[in-house]
This record gives structure tokens, sequence and C-alpha cells, in this order.
């Protein structure tokens, strides 16, 4: 068994994974300021909740996007394990083959991605991850990582909207019973999931376009589940895809 974290600009992802399979996955916001310790503490309250053990561990591995946190958490986690842990960057085996201007500017957790796209669906793929920012990873039908998009997630347009709106206050993400809006929260709940799902829809037809051919699409991230049943196109939703890809980049660097 094996401790997987993805560290976001948002949320921490971690989950436990043995022989592949995810056995719990859990969330913790991501506090610049917290230190090791708080970070150890946090870890280790989630592992006595699924009353794993630390001898139970063989191993761990991080892949984040945000630098400032990466060190804390290697720490934290590495003193809880008693172990060294792998960080998904550069020196790491992915088996991946990216074919962008600058393959090391490729952020850790689109690499993980679409190791995991690769592994489990069929090519070419379309891999949507839906957080703090909305990313897609092109994946062709050689396997290769050969590009993707990157635009503002649901969270920072809808506080974009009521910081620069005065009279729209905050919603909570669910949508409304009807798409035409009786009023103001209902608007708002309505343009914020549709415009998302109509966003993906219309990315997905530009994209198959320039493939020339249709993808399997897949969407992540701790938004998806919002906005997947929304989409007229077919979109898999995975919400594990992050952890089983570090899972695999942890065997292919296993000693």
């Amino acid at each position: 068994m094996i401790l997987a974290i993805d560290i976001g600009n948002t949320n921490i992802v971690i989950g436990c994974i043995q022989k592949g399979e995810c056995l719990f996955v859990e969330r913790l916001s991501t506090v610049h300021t917290k230190t090791e310790l708080e970070y150890a503490i946090d870890i280790k309250n989630v592992l006595d909740i699924y009353h794993i053990r630390q001898e139970q561990l063989e191993g761990g591995i991080i892949s984040s996007v945000v630098p400032q946190v990466t060190r804390a958490a290697k720490l934290a986690v590495e003193k809880i394990l008693k172990k060294e842990v792998l960080i998904v960057g550069a020196g790491i085996k992915t088996g991946l083959n990216i074919r962008i201007d600058n393959p090391a500017q490729l952020g850790s957790d689109l690499v993980v991605d679409s190791v995991a796209g690769i592994a489990e669906y069929p090519v070419p793929l379309l891999i949507f991850d839906l957080g703090t920012a909305n990313t897609v990873c092109v994946i062709d039908r050689n396997k290769n990582y050969i590009g993707g998009m990157i635009y503002p997630g649901i969270g920072v347009s809808l506080d974009s909207l009521t910081a620069h709106a005065s009279q729209l206050g905050g919603i909570s993400l669910e949508a409304p019973e009807h798409i035409i809006g009786k009023n103001t929260t209902e608007c708002m709940k309505s343009g914020v999931i549709y415009s998302a799902a109509a966003a993906m829809d219309g990315i997905i037809d530009r994209l198959e376009k320039e493939l020339g051919e249709t993808a399997t699409v897949i969407a992540t991230g701790g938004l998806a589940k919002r906005i997947v049943p929304h989409c007229r196109r077919k979109v898999i939703l995975d919400d594990n895809l992050l952890l089983k890809g570090l899972y695999i980049i942890y065997q292919k660097n296993r000693k």
C-alpha cells in the first residue's frame, strides 16, 4: 500500500492505493503557512480515520503545483512514514512522451493525469481537470502528450463575478431546477454550471476537429462531478485518475 498526495492550489488530495485500487480519497485545504508538523498532524489524522498504520505503508509519492507547500508536505509525510518520499518532477520516470515546446514546463498534475489516462482508456484522449484552473490534456493516437489548454476554473470565475458586481452575492454550486433562472441566485447558478458544461462541449468539438478524429473524454478534479452531468458530449467522470497515475509512477520508480 502506498500513500499518494496531490497538492493543488485549493486542495490537497490524499489517498491510499493498494494494487492499483484507491482505498479512500480525502481532501485538505492547501494552506501556504502551515508547518511540516501541522501537515503531518493533518495527514496522520486522515490515516487514523481509515485505520491505516505506518507499517502498512510501503512508501509515498507527491505531485504538487504549489512549490511553497511541497517541501513542508514532503517532510510531513516522511515524518509519518519514516521513509523517503518521491516527488513527481525532474529525474522521475513517467513513461510519458511529451511533445510540446518545453516539456519541463508541463505541470506535474498534468503529467500524472496523462499517465493514468493512457493506462486506463483508449487513445486519443482529452483529459479535463476541473479545479482552481481548468486544464485539458491532449493525448494523440500514438500516446504522445501533444499539448492542451488552461482556462479559469469555476470558482475563480464565480469569485471574479461577485467581486466586480456589487449586487451579486456568493452562491453554492448546485444546478438550479431550470436553466432559465427565476431569481438572481438561480440565474447565477445556471450561468456558472451550464456555461462550464457548454464550454467543455465546445472545447471537445474544437479539439476533435483539430485532431481529425473522435477522442475519449475524461474529467477529473474537485468540481468535475458538478459539471459533467450537464455536458451533452459523452464525458467519463474519474475522480481517482490522478491518484491512480501517482501509483503507476511510483511503481515505475521503485528501487
